[in-house]
C-alpha cells in the first residue's frame, strides 16, 4: 500500500522510527484520521468503480451502430442481450446474457477530450479547475461511511489517479497491487516485508510505545502527533489484522472460481474487489494502468479490442453473477466507464481517436433498474440525441445509489463550503422505483 505523510519536523522522529522499524507499515495511520468522528456505517452501500483506461470504443461496444456507412459502423456486428430490442457487441456474449443485472447509459458528453483532464472530470464528477482539487469517489465514501477498525475503507487496484482532493490525505486510498492469476498475492504492509511476521512487528510495535513514553516528557504534542499515535494505533490493528490479510489472499478461492473471472489481471482484480466488498471494505476502485489494459485504440482499433473485450466480459460478468449469488449486488453500487469515447469515423491506421462528445457507461447495483437503456446517441454515436447526460449527472447518480447525496456540502481546505456535485443531478430514469 502507499501513502504519504506530510514533511513536518515535528514528527520527523516518529516518521523516521516508523520508516526504520516497520517499513512502510504506519504511513497507513494519516489515512485513518478524523475515522473515529465517522458515521456508524449501518445500512450503507459499498460501491465499485471499474475504471476503464484510455477511452473505449463507445461504438464498437454498448452503441453499435450496425446501419451507418462502413467508416462509421466499424466491424463487430450487434447480437441481441437478455432483453428484447437490445443488443451490444458480438464480442461481449456474457454480458450480453447478462443485461438484466446492469444498465447502460448512452449519449453521455463533456467537451475535455484529453486524457489527464477528462479523466479528472470524470472520476470526480465536477469539471477540473486550477484553484480547488475535488475528490475521487472512494474518497468520498471513505470519509462518510469508514469501515471497521480493522479493516480499510478505500482501496485501489491498481493505483488511483485523482486521489482525495480537498477531503484531505487522511482519506486517500489504499494502494493494492494488481494480482496475477496462479501467482500468490501480496500487499505491503497487509502480508507484511519478506522476514517481518506479525509477532515480530507486535514487538517492535511495542518499542515504538516505550520510545513515545520515554520522548513524551522532552517534547510538545500538538494535536497532529496526537492524532498520529491514535491513528498509528488503528493503523497497526489493520496490519495485524487477520481479516484483512484473509481479504487479500486470492489463495482462498476455489480453482474454479479463480479461473470464472479468467487467468489475467483484469479478472482477477474484479476478484479481490469482490472478497474485499465481502469483507466489509466499502469502496474499491478498479483501475490498471495503460500499459495492461489499455482502451486509447488510436491505431488498429478493432485488433486491440478483440484482445481487451473477451477478458473484460468474463470478468465483469462473473463480477455481477458473484455479486447476486451471494446477496451483495443488491447493496453494492457498481459504475464502469472510461473518460470519453472515440471518434465516429475510423482514421487512416485502423483506429479511432479521442472523443468526448458521446461515449457509455454502465451502472449496476442498489436501486439501479437492471435491464434498462438510459439516453440515445445520434445515427453515427457522433453526440447524443437530445440533450445527453454529463458526467456530472453521472457521478451523480454513482452518489445517489451508494446512499450520499450527491448535493451534500463539505467544509473544504480552501475554508468555504463546497458542493460534492455542483453541476450534475441524478439521472431518473435510472431509479423509477424511487418517487
Amino acid at each position: 500500500m502507499t501513502m504519504t505523510l506530510h514533511n513536518d519536523s515535528r514528527i520527523s522522529r516518529r516518521s523516521l522510527l516508523q520508516v526504520g522499524a516497520l517499513g512502510a507499515g504506519l504511513t497507513l495511520a494519516e489515512a485513518l484520521k478524523l475515522r473515529a468522528a465517522g458515521k456508524t456505517g449501518a445500512g450503507l452501500r459499498s460501491a465499485i468503480f471499474v475504471f476503464l483506461e484510455g477511452g473505449p470504443s463507445h461504438q464498437d461496444t454498448f452503441d453499435l451502430k450496425p446501419d451507418a456507412a462502413v467508416e462509421f459502423r466499424g466491424e463487430f456486428a450487434p447480437i441481441g442481450t437478455s432483453v428484447a430490442g437490445v443488443q451490444i457487441c458480438e464480442q461481449m456474449p456474457m454480458l450480453a446474457r447478462d443485461f438484466g443485472r446492469y444498465a447502460i447509459v448512452r449519449g453521455v458528453t463533456h467537451n475535455l477530450a484529453d486524457h489527464g483532464i477528462g479523466k479528472k472530470y470524470v472520476l470526480t464528477g465536477n469539471v477540473p479547475t486550477p484553484v480547488l482539487q475535488y475528490p475521487e469517489y472512494g474518497s468520498v465514501v471513505a470519509r462518510q461511511y469508514p469501515s471497521a477498525r480493522d479493516l480499510p475503507t478505500y482501496v485501489a487496484i491498481d493505483e488511483s489517479f485523482v486521489g482525495p482532493g480537498y477531503l484531505g490525505t487522511q482519506y486517500s486510498a489504499l494502494t493494492a497491487e494488481k494480482p496475477r492469476h496462479g501467482f500468490p498475492y501480496r500487499v505491503r504492509g497487509v502480508t507484511l516485508d519478506d522476514g517481518l511476521t506479525v509477532a515480530r512487528y507486535s514487538r517492535q510495535k511495542q518499542l515504538l510505545d516505550d520510545l513515545d513514553t520515554a520522548f513524551r516528557g522532552f517534547e510538545k504534542l500538538d494535536d497532529e502527533v496526537r492524532s498520529l499515535d491514535r491513528f498509528s494505533e488503528q493503523a497497526y490493528q489493520i496490519i495485524s489484522s487477520p481479516r484483512t490479510r484473509t481479504a487479500f489472499d486470492l489463495s482462498k478461492e476455489k480453482t474454479s472460481e479463480s479461473d470464472r473471472f479468467g487467468k489475467h489481471e483484469f479478472g482477477q482484480s474484479l476478484l479481490l474487489a469482490c472478497r474485499l466488498i465481502e469483507a466489509g471494505v466499502h469502496f474499491v476502485t478498479v483501475r490498471l494502468r495503460p500499459a495492461e489494459f489499455d482502451f486509447d485504440t488510436h491505431s488498429n482499433n478493432f485488433s486491440k479490442l478483440r484482445t481487451l473485450l473477451p477478458p473484460f466480459d468474463r470478468g465483469l460478468s462473473a463480477l455481477l453473477d458473484r455479486l447476486d449469488d451471494r446477496g451483495r449486488l443488491g447493496s453494492t453500487s457498481l459504475l464502469v466507464t472510461g473518460e470519453f469515447g472515440r471518434t465516429p469515423r475510423v482514421n487512416g491506421g485502423g483506429g479511432r481517436d479521442h472523443w468526448a462528445r458521446a461515449m457509455c457507461s454502465l451502472l449496476a447495483g442498489g436501486d439501479i433498474q437492471a435491464g434498462s437503456v438510459v439516453g440515445a446517441s445520434d445515427a453515427t454515436a457522433s453526440a447524443p440525441r437530445g440533450d445527453g447526460y454529463s458526467p456530472d449527472d453521472l457521478a451523480a447518480s454513482f452518489f445517489r445509489n451508494t446512499g450520499i447525496d450527491p448535493k451534500l456540502e463539505f467544509q473544504s481546505n480552501v475554508g468555504r463550503p463546497i458542493t460534492l456535485v455542483r453541476n450534475g443531478t441524478p439521472i431518473r430514469q435510472l431509479f423509477p422505483a424511487i418517487p
